[in-house]
């Protein structure tokens, strides 16, 4: 009888313990809003801060990663990654030919959007953190002002279209 009741506590601890890991990692996704704000923290920090502020961006865990996502700075003048905290190899590197895997520029298609005043979304396919098989992403990105810098972030999103994402930026 003991053996029972102790099967069934462990039964009941292991899909309570199911049912609320997969509500938190519900919760711990990054939303549109979430990039949306955070973007524009971002362009506020370094437009006041300068370059002295650039190496905050590359703190894995700063406040600049959040949720499942991060910002990262980007030159379009010079076509490099001047910040980025999960892949700190890219810093320093040219990513203008950087292409997905249905041939879009990435980073060609960012600058252009961070161009418009209040920036812009743009849809690609790229791999999830840990898989092969590219999934669909949108990131924003926006100019700084006054530094030659533009800063983005992305999320994997299936169901957001980069038009009602485009009305997020109009708040």
């Amino acid at each position: 009888m003991k053996f029972i009741k102790m099967l069934s506590f462990m039964g009941l601890v292991f899909i309570f313990s199911v049912f609320f890991s997969n509500d938190a990692m519900a919760q711990d996704k990054a939303t549109p809003g979430d990039v949306v704000k955070k973007v524009r923290e971002a362009v506020k920090f370094l437009s006041q801060s300068g370059e002295v502020g650039l190496e905050a961006f590359n703190e894995k865990n700063g406040p600049w990663v959040f949720k499942n996502t991060y910002i990262f700075v980007f030159d379009c003048n010079e076509g490099v990654i001047v910040a980025h905290a999960i892949k700190p190899k890219f810093v320093g590197r040219n990513l203008m030919g950087l292409k997905d895997v249905r041939g879009n520029y990435i980073f060609v298609q960012l600058c252009e959007v961070a161009k418009l005043p209040e920036g812009g979304w743009v849809e690609y396919w790229w791999p999830e953190v840990g898989k092969k098989e590219p999934s669909r992403k949108v990131s924003l990105m926006l100019q700084v002002p006054n530094t030659p810098y533009q800063v983005g972030a992305g999320i994997y999103d299936e169901d957001k279209s980069v038009e009602d994402l485009k009305k997020l930026l109009k708040k």
